[in-house]
């Protein structure tokens, strides 16, 4: 039948049709505990796509998801041997907006910062803004009536949502809005065929049940817990539109909406409020409250240590107040002084608390800042601050904000009787706590204990009159409870609300009415195969290293930063870092992905990614996709014939060394168009790249020759400068420029006794016991006690993190922390650099953002003089071998299209192109018109050289 259902489809649909295992692995996850392997994966390119697939679906019987960015945290956007209908991809636009009734038009996958972005010119804004803005669409966020920082004045999305345009499970189409009047609902009950008859069940629902509904419904701001059918009493207007919102795709699917936006403050000023712990900070909320404050945001200590133990220690942290627990309150004005009078006022009232401290932030990028490391909350708070792992399940609990203190008073005892652990935060403004804990998912037989749990929190909050979820819905994670928290009238009427929309039950069957066990479907079971790399963040485990993914989805944000380049050039969800974990994760599960290291889909998958290491900062949990892609190469390809690419691009400096030896001969083969293109052939390179060019002079002999002709002063201080094999026998010029550089400060530079490499090209190709018997030979030929300079970020990055990972801490030495980058060593230094007259535009090499970080890159040209533009433009898409491989070039071209290549076509020509990686000088030579990069270190030089009076033609 699902065969013969995707033959149906492919025959019928302009979109795309997925029934393949690598789209049923990569969406069979979003951002909860489960997994649910659906049939197949629509991408509807229209509205009639949609419609096809409804009717096929009903004609098999097969249930349908809709899916937008798959971010929910409750299992509500996947469902066993379903069709999941993914709306980003083609039916992600905002049609228009009406600045005059303050409304915007809406398809279903359009994402928020996109709507944000389209009602910023008329300073309006949807007023719901979860954290997950860059990627959440409208139509999961009306599934899930999400909420976000800034509902305490603007509401939940079901209170700005003004009409839908629906589909129905059996082709019926309808457009609700509301609220109504007697006359509008007389209206719609009159209405002829399939409208009229679920108008008048859903008018006669509400209407024989008015005191039901009146005493059955908790009445908080944050309840987003069942069905909201109190939105059908008369006194609420016979909101439709309201009622629907927070259904989860159980009772219609969503083609288009109209939403309201409110106007957004034109001068925002943050209070950032300090208490002695997080029952004093709830138990201060009222009071502030009468304020107006925008937003009342709760994070305690513990998020705080879980983000230091994750990562470097962010700046912003300085600006938090003494305190363990901090609320930020936000104040808006109409300027800039009328915010800052309010952030004042809410200050003061704030500093009446016994033992609370206030600051207020009015710069901009300050706010942006602290609010990044809320905002990175979910993703922080997966592991805590002992790296032990935490999951949802009791994730968004809310409770009358007037009772919260207590409430989480009695949390943290339930908590320590269960002896579990969490990092509570939240939206304290309304009561709402988020809260991941060390359940003990992983092992089976503790999960009655984790049942025991989750019934016993459920009974806690219902005491205090509180909902289940006060965001981000139910889902399998909490539907199961709904019965603790409503009588058993108030459950019978969800399942009659939804069998008036949806008879049939194909519409995400399972979530909210008949839930499936909030304890079955795990997505954790699997089995750990042998391994080279030692995972030593992971307990040496690949299985829980890939299970750090929990599906927030940062990495498929393609607005900004460096995660994740594939995905911004495909679309692709299993071409993201979220899918593929989740591949990762099916192949060491063994069910779908049945043959381990030798799978093809996950191979596939991972062909496409660039290894530029971007998750492995910019992801809030760290996933490292480069190390998981060279652990599967490594095994897949064992005692095995390998791509021609990896003995070519794998072995390019033992190749080079070779060429070395007769460069003018070897630069006139690879010059010759004939040979050229036999060698790309046979070599595995794309016929549209460049191959390089030799240079006439080994650095070392260079250097050699410079020894000669510049002897060591006496009492300079000695320093190792790394000569890596690109430097050495491709392009000599940066360590040529470091050499002068640093002699000219009064350094001695030596090199290592011997050729040095750090094997990268071997790592990243996933050949890695070469790569460690390369490693080895290296160490042995670097004297003890120096410091080292790196020229090469990629290398200097791979000493740093790679040799200890492949050698041990044993066999690496001292050599990782003995080594810095060209600027981090001038930044220490000290010394005093002249100025330069000249603008820069800077592209960052990814492995130096992910690894090493560029503070002092930016530091010593400030130094210069020099007024740098940092490009957000992530990977240059070369990534070393990646972008000279056959298969890879449109993807590589597309990546540094995305920023890269139109800032540097851009520029003028008196502007200074800086890039230090030699992958990311490739690129820009071969595809901005030739415009050449340059390595700080030639900046620096030429710095040097023009205070000096110097010749300015290069040093030989």
């Amino acid at each position: 039948m699902t065969a013969a259902l995707e033959r149906a489809l492919s025959a019928a649909l302009r979109g795309e049709v997925r029934f393949g295992t690598a789209e049923r692995a990569v969406y069979g996850y979003d951002a909860s505990n489960y997994r649910h392997l659906p049939a197949g994966v629509v991408k509807p390119a229209d509205r009639d796509d949609v419609r096809t697939t409804l009717a096929l679906c009903r004609e098999f019987g097969v249930p349908v998801v809709p899916r937008g960015a798959g971010t929910s945290i409750g299992g509500q956007a996947i469902g066993p041997g379903a069709v999941v209908v993914d709306f980003r991809r083609h039916l992600g636009r905002v049609l228009s907006v009406d600045p005059d009734a303050r409304t915007a038009r809406v398809e279903p996958g359009a994402v928020l910062d996109d709507l944000q972005r389209a009602a910023r010119p008329y300073g309006l804004r949807f007023g719901p803004d979860p954290s997950t803005h860059s990627r959440c669409t409208l139509g999961g966020m009306i599934g899930n009536d999400s909420c976000g920082a800034h509902s305490v004045a603007w509401g939940r999305t079901g209170d700005n949502v003004r009409s839908l345009d629906l589909l129905l499970a059996d082709g019926t189409e309808l457009t609700v809005g509301g609220p109504l009047d007697a006359a509008g609902r007389a209206r719609l009950r009159g209405l002829p065929g399939r409208a009229g008859e679920v108008h008048r069940a859903v008018q006669d629902l509400a209407e024989q049940n008015l005191a039901l509904l009146r005493r059955g419904m908790p009445d908080l701001p944050r309840r987003t817990s069942g069905y909201t059918l109190d939105a059908l009493l008369p006194e609420r207007g016979h909101d439709l539109p309201r009622a629907l919102t927070g259904t989860e795709g159980t009772c219609a699917v969503v083609l288009g909406a109209t939403v309201a936006l409110v106007p957004e403050p034109p001068a925002r000023a943050l209070v950032v409020a300090g208490y002695p712990d997080e029952t004093a900070a709830a138990d201060a909320v009222p009071a502030l409250l009468p304020l107006r404050p925008l937003t009342v945001e709760g994070m305690a200590a513990d998020l705080i240590a879980a983000l230091v133990a994750a990562g470097p220690r962010p700046p912003a942290l300085d600006r938090l107040p003494d305190g363990a627990c901090w609320l930020f309150l936000e104040a808006g004005g109409d300027t800039p002084a009328e915010a800052l009078a309010a952030a004042r006022d809410l200050a003061e009232a704030v500093r009446r608390a016994p033992r609370a401290a206030a600051a207020v932030v009015t710069d901009p990028s300050e706010q942006r800042q602290l609010w990044a490391i809320r905002e990175a909350g979910a993703g922080i708070v997966t592991r805590l601050p002992d790296g032990g792992e935490a999951w949802p399940g009791w994730e968004d609990s809310a409770v009358p904000v007037e009772r919260l203190g207590d409430y989480l008073r009695e949390l943290r005892s339930l908590l320590g009787r269960h002896g579990l652990r969490g990092v509570p935060y939240g939206h304290f403004g309304e009561g709402c706590v988020h809260l991941r804990l060390d359940f003990p998912l992983t092992d089976p037989r503790r999960l009655p204990a984790f049942r025991a749990f989750l019934e016993q929190a459920a009974d806690l909050v219902v005491s205090y009159g509180g909902s289940l979820s006060g965001e981000h819905g139910d889902g399998q994670a909490r539907a199961e409870l709904l019965p603790r928290m409503y009588p058993p009238e108030i459950i019978d009427l969800f399942g009659r609300f939804k069998r008036i929309w949806d008879p049939e039950n194909l519409l995400n069957p399972g979530a909210l009415v008949d839930p499936r066990p909030f304890d079955a479907d795990l997505r954790f079971p699997g089995r750990d195969l042998p391994l080279t790399l030692p995972y030593e963040q992971d307990g040496g485990s690949l299985l829980t290293a890939v299970h750090r993914c929990v599906g927030v989805a940062k990495c498929v944000d393609t607005t900004s930063g460096v995660m994740c380049p594939s995905y911004m050039a495909t679309g692709e969800e299993r071409h993201s870092t979220r899918g593929r974990a989740r591949l990762l994760a099916e192949m060491l599960r063994g069910e779908a992905v049945t043959d381990g290291w030798r799978s093809e889909e996950v191979r596939e998958a991972l062909d496409l990614c660039l290894g530029c290491k971007g998750c492995a900062s910019d992801c809030p949990v760290h996933v490292d996709m480069a190390t998981y892609k060279a652990e599967f190469l490594h095994q897949h390809y064992r005692r095995r014939l390998r791509p021609a690419s990896h003995l070519s691009l794998g072995w390019l400096p033992l190749w080079l060394r070779g060429a070395a030896l007769a460069p003018g001969p070897a630069n006139r083969l690879l010059r010759h168009r004939g040979s050229a293109s036999v060698l790309k052939r046979l070599a595995g390179i794309d016929r549209r790249r460049e191959l390089p060019q030799l240079p006439e002079q080994r650095f070392t002999a260079w250097f050699r020759a410079w020894r000669a002709a510049h002897p060591v002063p006496p009492g300079a201080t000695p320093v190792l400068l790394w000569p890596d094999s690109m430097a050495e026998l491709l392009d000599p010029e940066p360590a040529r420029a470091a050499v002068e550089v640093l002699e000219h400060l009064g350094y001695e530079v030596r090199l290592p006794h011997g050729p040095v490499c750090c094997g990268l090209t071997l790592i990243s190709t996933g050949q890695l016991a070469l790569a460690r018997r390369v490693l080895r030979r290296s160490l042995r030929a670097v004297p003890a006690g120096l410091p080292v300079v790196g020229v090469e970020p990629s290398c200097t990055a791979a000493l740093r993190e790679e040799l200890p990972r492949l050698l041990g801490p044993d066999g690496a030495g001292d050599l990782p922390g003995r080594i810095r980058t060209f600027a981090e060593f001038l930044d220490g230094s000290g010394a005093e650099l002249p100025r330069l007259a000249t603008t820069a535009i800077a592209q960052v090499h990814c492995h130096q953002h992910a690894v090493l970080g560029t503070a002092a890159d930016r530091r010593v040209e400030r130094r210069l003089g020099v007024e740098t533009e940092v490009l957000d433009s992530g990977c240059c898409g070369l990534a070393g071998n990646f972008g000279m491989e056959r298969g890879h070039y449109e993807v590589s071209v597309a990546a540094a299209e995305r920023v890269l290549l139109p800032a540097v076509r851009a520029a003028g020509p008196e502007v200074t192109v800086l890039a230090d990686g030699l992958s990311c000088r490739t690129q820009i030579a071969q595809l901005a018109d030739g415009r050449r990069a340059v390595h700080l270190a030639e900046l620096v030089r030429r710095a040097l050289r023009e205070a000096s009076g110097a010749a300015t033609g290069e040093s030989r």
